[in-house]
């Protein structure tokens, strides 16, 4: 809701405006004053709750685990994420990512969707109170777990405030009604599609995302959709986020485009990655293909700057299925995360995949909970992987250097002295890997098995078979 308090900044606004029309008006002519725009009230920066959390990692060194609050607990709530934290953190997440918990849209064209968002300043009833998310918060804080929430800028639902107060600030077709989102040939009738070209909207908008930094004591945003936005207004985001000096902040444009780099955004989302995975997990091609991914999908990258690597999250869970029946179980699930978290880039952990779920989360996320424990050979192996690759400054952001096969996406990778080489698998059938000349000889220790490993001209692997070594 916007606040009604008019400050003396727009005070003096109506002030001026108010003289302006009063020197423009001619007593011996009926012409119309010129037009001023409506003054819209500031909000003020609510006050800070809580202490500014100091354990925000490096944008690097981001371990990013989705939560999926519907899905999540059978309460579908904030407490049931808060009482599951100890195990989000024994995964090896250090970033904890809530799905929308504003209030969903209930008008008639509602598909119950958490990104039709009634009301960007209020949380949603059904994951609890305000009082809940701040304690949820502060438990994810006290475990060393930053708290990221979801944005949607896009669009609202059709019953948000802004449709009856702010017309204006929707784009309108040619018979002046405002028009649902449409891109790419799809449209979303379930959400009016707002119009960046106003600067009052984007305005109240910059102000609502910056109040959630003070209300909930949040560490940064993933922001939904981001490609479909103006680049300078994803600028005018991220600049006004950074005067935010009391808070480190990340921010994660779901989005791929290069500008989002440029935008001041910590990380994109590595869209071409998956769609890389699944190409040669499903469709045979060659394990090369992941090489020349982290060329492109780095593009406008500079310093630190990453791509999120995922091997499922909330949308293509649904539509494409869980990693178990997309890479033909859990070995193969596991062999393409190994690929997704150690190449290059930031690690992703969609809730249940590390419980090897295998039945899909789908739209709107109310039909399916996540079955904990039913795999506990599945968590293990998340575990151990994700805490050999906190261990090694090589494997979290290390420079790679390429040595794949058809079969094998093989890489060394190296930070100072750190060295890691890595050897996946991509196929359903054992197969025999070339080491590369150079490497013919050297001594490893096996990361996750233990014990001193020394390369031969060749190395066996079994299906769906992975080395991580160190040195």
């Amino acid at each position: 809701m916007l606040s009604s308090r008019i400050t003396l900044k727009n005070i003096l606004v109506v002030v001026l405006s108010l003289g302006l029309l009063a020197g423009c008006k001619d007593s011996s002519s009926d012409a119309p004053a010129p037009y001023v725009p409506p003054v819209i009230p500031s909000t003020a920066t609510p006050p800070q709750y809580g202490t500014p959390f100091t354990g925000v990692p490096n944008r690097e060194d981001a371990v990013i685990y989705q939560v999926n609050m519907r899905a999540f607990s059978q309460a579908g709530n904030f407490a049931g994420v808060t009482a599951r934290l100890d195990s989000i953190k024994a995964i090896g997440a250090n970033v904890l990512y809530l799905m929308p918990i504003y209030p969903v849209g209930t008008d008639s064209k509602s598909v119950n969707s958490p990104y039709a968002v009634k009301d960007y300043r209020a949380v949603g009833s059904e994951f609890g109170t305000l009082t809940d998310l701040r304690t949820l918060v502060d438990a994810a804080h006290a475990r060393g777990l930053a708290v990221m929430l979801d944005w949607v800028a896009n669009h609202t639902s059709w019953d948000n405030g802004w449709i009856t107060t702010h017309p204006d600030w929707y784009v309108h077709n040619t018979a002046g009604a405002i028009t649902p989102v449409s891109n790419n040939g799809t449209t979303y009738n379930d959400v009016a599609q707002l119009d960046f070209n106003n600067a009052y909207m984007r305005a109240e908008m910059i102000s609502a995302i910056k109040s959630w930094v003070f209300t909930a004591n949040v560490d940064g945003f993933r922001c939904d959709y981001a490609d479909y936005q103006p680049n300078d207004f994803w600028k005018q985001v991220t600049d006004t986020l950074r005067t935010v000096k009391t808070h480190k902040l990340l921010l994660l444009a779901e989005g791929n485009r290069s500008a989002n780099f440029t935008s001041g955004f910590d990380y994109n989302f590595g869209f071409s990655f998956y769609g890389g995975l699944k190409n040669v997990y499903r469709s045979g091609y060659s394990a090369v293909t992941f090489d020349a991914l982290n060329t492109s999908e780095y593009t406008g990258a500079t310093g630190t700057q990453q791509v999120v690597r995922y091997t499922t999250n909330h949308d293509v869970n649904g539509s494409d299925g869980t990693p178990f029946s997309l890479f033909y179980g859990n070995a193969g699930a596991m062999s393409a995360f190994v690929i997704a978290s150690c190449y290059k880039g930031v690690p992703f952990v969609y809730n249940g995949q590390e419980a090897g779920m295998t039945t899909a989360i789908p739209f709107p996320f109310t039909s399916v909970k996540v079955q904990w424990g039913a795999h506990p050979d599945v968590t293990r192996a998340y575990k151990q992987l994700l805490a050999v690759r906190a261990a090694s400054p090589a494997l979290r952001s290390g420079t790679p250097t390429p040595y794949s096969s058809t079969n094998v996406c093989a890489f060394t990778k190296t930070s100072g002295t750190d060295q890691a080489f890595v050897m996946v698998n991509v196929r359903n059938t054992a197969t025999t890997y070339s080491v590369p000349a150079a490497l013919v000889g050297t001594t490893w220790t096996d990361a996750l098995q233990g014990g001193t490993v020394v390369l031969s001209a060749s190395v066996s692997l079994p299906a769906y078979g992975y080395l991580v070594l160190k040195k």
